[in-house]
């Protein structure tokens, strides 16, 4: 997209609906399947204010001559299409809601389909939110045949109406995503990824509260081996016992499941055929009676509440033979995988810092070397910043030369004397352009962040922008990055709403040093 249609994109992100006082993003995760056309037409005809944004995140591993994406009439001006190449629904979710800039998103699947008022109940749902609630869940419902019992698997589909912080419909404050890292990447398959981010929200302080906006989730076709294969999930389970610990079920409202049952009936069947081969005839008999036993009361506890039809009987019999097994493989897989998993998001690992009312007393559209003057602290925060392994650059609006009130020549020198007093930095990005040059590097847009991340060899996230005003902490969110705000007399009372504040520089660099995270801190 060009420089003019970005710029425009985020004007319409920025503005706010008159009558709500709410603007939000729209991010949908897609396989591009059939269900997807139904999703945005019930988007595009519900009532309500449309969304500034919609960003439709294309996941298969190659969209080149696969089916195309149709998007309504309504919301064809306000959509982009980009694609992931495969990589999962938390790097898509990511991907998306980065390339967003609307001060919430609302996170949807591509199978779910939005009340006809949808639009209006959402727009309830976020109004006059108090600063601290950084999520806002919708209510799910799973509709189930009328005329007979629900199969296994429309049972454990309809459980997602009584799940809690699931994706299929989800606000979040770009804050709080921004705070936490956004989704941790590690989370493959559409599992566990948006309990995860649930929990760090609110382990770093935001609220998490159920909005009255209502979204259909149908039943999908599957194949009878459907439950088998999502087994796999275990090992997405094992990695949430490494990231938040043994209760984190409580925590996040699941259900603990039959995972020692699993491992038991696992053990019997394996020691069954070895005792036998070692002689032990007795033993053997009973190994395997147990493991027998053990399927069979599964099958039976999945069996009876459903349609007891020949085909589901024979579909329950043979998927509990293969459950177990499957199970404990995929737990036991994914323990070896997450006995070192460090918490997300990663560590900070580059700092970027705005140049004038953050590093050196602020002189408007100074061209002149010889007024440069550091703020205090400003050597020695850089100092610790470099000692520490942190790499450190600079991003600096200077529209002093669109005005022609400097040179580049001039704003060359003046930088090389912030260079000469505060130390060698690993990137300057600079931005000559004026207000409404249409650009995508002046802050507040993310271009400066995302080029020096690039420069640098590091992910968006894993930088910490440090400013002074709200165009430098909106830069950062809309390039994933976190922020810390140290205000000045320049910086506005709303700037610092909802915004991680510093007293100083050093105190901004150790922030980045343990890590970028903790509870965020909101102006009351």
């Amino acid at each position: 997209m060009s420089a003019g249609l970005e710029n425009a994109a985020r004007a319409r992100a920025a503005s706010t609906d008159e009558e709500t006082g709410v603007t939000y993003a729209v991010v949908i995760p897609t396989l591009v399947r059939p269900c997807l056309d139904a999703c945005l037409e019930a988007l595009a005809t519900a009532s309500g204010p449309l969304p500034a944004e919609i960003v439709l995140v294309d996941d298969r591993r190659s969209a080149e001559g696969g089916t195309p994406i149709r998007v309504p009439e309504p919301l064809l001006s306000r959509t982009r299409v980009v694609a992931a190449g495969g990589r999962g629904p938390a790097a898509a979710r990511n991907l998306g809601w980065r390339r967003t800039s609307a001060p919430w998103v609302v996170f949807l699947d591509d199978d779910v389909r939005v009340g006809p008022d949808w639009r209006d109940r959402l727009a309830a749902d976020l109004a006059e939110r108090p600063a601290r609630v950084g999520g806002v869940q919708g209510r799910i419902r799973v509709p189930l045949p009328e005329d007979r019992r629900p199969t296994d698997w429309e049972r454990g589909t309809a459980g997602l109406a009584e799940a809690r912080w699931i994706t299929a419909d989800l606000a979040y404050r770009r804050e709080a995503l921004v705070e936490c890292g956004g989704f941790d990447e590690r989370f493959p398959r559409a599992f566990r990824e948006d309990a995860d981010l649930a929990l760090r929200v609110l382990r770093a302080g935001w609220l998490m509260e159920r909005g009255e906006r209502t979204t259909t989730h149908p039943v999908r076709p599957a194949s009878p081996w459907i439950s088998v294969r999502t087994q796999a999930g275990n090992a997405d389970d094992a990695l949430m016992r490494a990231l938040h610990g043994p209760d984190w079920y409580e925590r996040a409202g699941e259900i603990r499941g039959r995972r020692p049952r699993h491992l038991a009936i696992t053990v019997a069947g394996l020691a069954a055929p070895a005792l036998a081969a070692a002689g032990r005839r007795r033993l053997a008999l009973a190994a395997a009676a147990g493991a027998l036993a053990g399927v069979a009361e599964f099958a039976a506890a999945r069996v009876k509440p459903g349609p007891r039809t020949p085909r589901e009987v024979a579909v329950m019999t043979a998927t509990s033979l293969a459950i177990p097994p499957a199970a404990t493989w995929h737990w036991l897989r994914g323990l070896v995988a997450a006995r070192s998993a460090a918490p997300w998001p990663p560590p900070v690992k580059a700092v970027l810092f705005d140049r004038d009312g953050t590093l050196i007393h602020d002189v408007p559209y100074n061209g002149d070397p010889g007024k440069v003057e550091p703020v205090p602290g400003a050597k020695e925060a850089l100092d610790l910043a470099r000692r520490s392994g942190l790499r450190v650059g600079v991003i600096t609006n200077q529209s002093a030369i669109a005005r022609g009130l400097a040179t580049e020549a001039e704003v060359a020198k003046v930088n090389a004397r912030v260079t000469e007093l505060l130390g060698p930095f690993d990137t300057w990005q600079q931005c000559p352009h004026g207000e409404h040059d249409g650009c995508d590097c002046r802050k507040p847009a993310p271009g400066m962040v995302l080029r020096a991340a690039a420069d640098l060899g590091v992910a968006p996230e894993e930088c910490l922008v440090v400013g002074d005003i709200g165009a430098d902490v909106a830069a950062a969110r809309a390039a994933g990055a976190r922020s810390v705000l140290i205000p000045t007399p320049q910086t506005r009372p709303e700037e610092t709403d909802g915004v991680r504040r510093s007293a100083g520089l050093e105190e901004a660099v150790r922030y980045g040093l343990a890590g970028g995270t903790g509870a965020a801190v909101w102006h009351e």
